[in-house]
């Protein structure tokens, strides 16, 4: 492989980045199961709700149901989030608007009506968390990837749990743990490594998907803070959606200029983009980019063999 070349081991021209048709077919059966997953527990809220209302005689009863009135307050349209913002009268408000106006005129039919307005504002919940799922995939799957390079180089390493923002060491097989972790740390050569996903860089203002910094957890606090503690910055993008690739890779592109503009006169560390739908044309832009050393990688992320190589050499810089 070339000197300064890294994406030479995977890449040979802008045509082995693009998403092939049967990779984007993947991805969407993918996230339809992952809709099915997470519209369960809003499936079990409403065979309970149903449970609840089945004997109720009439819609006044309603209010005197204390379990259900999270439920009303869905059926009104409000989502969770906006009823932490009201107060008890303006909830209860919200609650006779859709008693008088939708469920009253239901007459016999009240409890469906009620059930199925409920779904309606649970939907919405759901379409909103979807918005964000190819993104925590892409990461799930990239973390999985890392565990698996450090594991193959016989390197022990710790992961950021972000429930409770603690370092934890690795021990067997660590399933799951990629659902809920926000870096690694691990230490090879004697040099000390920090990754870090989803990290707001104080010089640059913004977020950045994947942050590789010579640092150790007891030293990160402070040394995230320095420009020169970077090695590497990266943008990963799941979206498998092809009417929105160059879209995203818009975003990343602008996001890693701007990372680059912030080490004006002093050396730039290396920068990455990640895609999972990739077209033809910004292949091209891509590649160009990878030749003329403004990237210094790039995978397809529905390519294993790409992303073990862009993690190998992550995990040895």
């Amino acid at each position: 492989m070339p000197a300064g070349r890294p994406y030479a081991q995977h890449l040979t021209r802008s045509e082995d980045l693009v998403t092939t048709y049967e990779q984007t077919r993947a991805g969407f059966v993918a996230l339809a199961l992952e809709r099915n997953v997470r519209a369960t527990p809003f499936v079990e809220q409403a065979r309970a709700l149903k449970s609840s209302v089945a004997r109720v005689a009439s819609t006044a009863e309603l209010v005197s149901i204390p379990e259900i009135r999270p439920a009303l307050l869905a059926a009104a349209g409000l989502s969770d989030k906006a009823a932490g913002h009201l107060e008890p009268a303006d909830e209860n408000d919200a609650i006779q608007v859709l008693i008088k106006q939708y469920l009253e005129p239901a007459r016999d039919a009240f409890r469906e009506e009620l059930i199925y307005r409920f779904l309606l504002t649970r939907g919405d919940t759901l379409g909103g968390s979807m918005r964000n799922v190819g993104g925590a995939l892409a990461q799930q799957r990239f973390s999985r990837t890392i565990i698996s390079i450090l594991d193959s180089l016989g390197l022990d390493y710790r992961w950021l749990d972000s429930d409770d923002q603690e370092w934890k060491t690795a021990a067997g097989a660590n399933v799951g743990i990629e659902r809920h972790l926000r870096g690694f740390s691990w230490s090879s050569n004697e040099r000390k490594r920090v990754m870090r996903f989803n990290l707001t860089v104080p010089f640059v203002g913004k977020n950045v998907d994947v942050c590789l910094l010579d640092a150790k957890p007891t030293s990160f606090n402070d040394r995230y803070r320095r420009r020169e503690s970077y090695l590497a910055f990266g943008e990963l993008k799941g979206g498998i959606d092809p009417a929105g690739a160059d879209e995203h890779w818009k975003t990343a592109g602008t996001s890693l200029s701007r990372i680059r503009g912030k080490y004006s006169g002093v050396p730039i560390p290396h920068t990455f983009f990640i895609g999972a739908a990739i077209e033809s044309d910004m292949a091209g832009e891509i590649w160009n980019q990878l030749e003329n050393g403004v990237l210094s990688n790039a995978a397809n992320l529905n390519n294993q063999n790409q992303v073990d190589s862009l993690s190998g050499w992550l995990c040895g810089l």
